[in-house]
């Protein structure tokens, strides 16, 4: 058996995961005996033992500061990233993103593109959630679906850009959407049906499901792929070697995101859904109607999950089970970011894109961590339930 790297040794004696352990743990019991809010201890005490062990904790337990402050969790979480890349680099020093800036700055370029496209298709999901209060089981084939429909649109029009597709495949799954909502969802929120949770998870899982089969029945398990949206290879720009097909895809999604921020912030409609999201009831009574907004929300947010499958689909091959591990993102997205929460799914998207290609690329085998790479993103997932289970944006119920 090899020796303990010193470097390890040092960090566990002074901080790490023990020291991480205690603060989430004594932490927020030190903050609810002094009757102070205590929503972001846990978070705060486990970066904070992490980091620095108890120069860290014991200060927060003897004084007991406001940790509403963004920096109380970013400037924890940031030496946290900082520390443990250092441990990284000790015990792997001739890895490739501890040898190679370039290849690093590159990892996180593919990690940014493909986080906007994760994040369009999560914040669809997160507005129906916040809206209907309805975690919608077949986003994921919705999501299948858009693809699908840019494809077949551009077999029969040629001499098209692809990106003609993806306002087309919005229109599409948006339609279905509607009718799917005004058939299946609505008699829920009409009082019609008595458990309407277990409800909710059945309908729209078994819709899923029928989608997906239907789907893999018409056009069979053969991958497809439409025309690149620019004729271009890869280019460089400074250390960058970006390719031009997932840029456009990413800025496709960036412009989705602004648009939609700008309805729900800048519009009545917007303004609606928000208050629909807050308070049913309260809504009703200033003249909104919340049957309409339910099926608008869910509506708008099929039609991004089709959007965002048009947008990929010149990017990688398409198959008719394509939306699940997209459905995966999704959830795990959301829940980063905040249920509910339209910018913590922005920024849910990025940090996962971000954590599987680094996670992917830095891997010591490359072939073993293109496997693990959803792997990645669920060890994230899974941190943020136990030290935050609300999520970057969430608030306490």
């Amino acid at each position: 058996m090899g020796s303990i790297h010193p470097v390890v040794v040092i960090w566990l004696a002074l901080a790490g995961p023990v020291w991480a352990a205690i603060g989430a743990w004594r932490l927020p019991r030190v903050y609810r005996r002094k009757g102070l809010d205590d929503s972001q201890a846990r978070l705060v005490g486990g970066l904070g033992g992490l980091t620095l062990g108890p120069l860290c904790v014991a200060p927060l337990w003897y004084f007991t500061p406001d940790l509403e402050r963004w920096y109380w969790g970013g400037g924890p979480g940031i030496l946290a990233a900082l520390e443990l890349y250092a441990l990284f680099a000790a015990l792997d020093p001739g890895n490739l993103c501890v040898t190679n800036a370039n290849y690093v700055a590159n990892q996180i370029s593919n990690g940014l593109v493909i986080g906007f496209i994760y994040a369009l298709m999560a914040v669809g999901l997160t507005l129906i959630y916040s809206v209907q209060g309805v975690i919608s089981f077949c986003h994921g084939q919705f999501y299948m679906l858009g693809g699908y429909v840019s494809y077949y649109l551009l077999q029969l029009v040629w001499d098209v850009n692809p990106i003609v597709g993806v306002p087309v495949a919005g229109l599409a799954t948006m339609l279905l959407g509607f009718v799917f909502e005004r058939l299946f969802i609505r008699p829920m929120h009409l009082g019609q049906i008595e458990r309407t949770g277990e409800y909710a998870i059945l309908i729209t899982f078994g819709f899923g499901f029928f989608l997906q089969y239907t789907v893999l029945a018409a056009v069979g398990p053969f991958s497809q792929k439409t025309a690149p949206y620019l004729g271009l290879g890869s280019f460089k720009l400074g250390p960058l070697n970006l390719i031009p097909n997932r840029l456009v895809a990413a800025a496709i999604g960036i412009v989705l995101i602004g648009v939609l921020l700008y309805v729900l912030n800048r519009t009545w409609m917007g303004r609606a859904l928000r208050a629909v999201s807050m308070d049913k009831q309260a809504a009703a009574v200033v003249g909104v109607n919340p049957l309409t907004m339910n099926t608008l929300a869910f509506g708008i947010g099929t039609m991004l999950a089709g959007m965002s499958g048009a947008a990929l689909i010149p990017v990688f091959t398409w198959v008719p089970w394509v939306g699940a591990p997209a459905a995966t993102r999704s959830y795990v997205i959301i829940v980063l970011g905040g249920m509910g929460s339209v910018p913590g799914a922005l920024f849910g998207g990025l940090i996962i894109g971000l954590v599987e290609a680094l996670g992917a690329g830095c891997y010591p085998d490359p072939s073993k961590g293109a496997a693990y790479k959803t792997a990645f993103g669920l060890v994230i997932f899974a941190l943020m339930l136990l030290l935050r289970p609300t999520g970057l944006f969430g608030r306490e119920l």
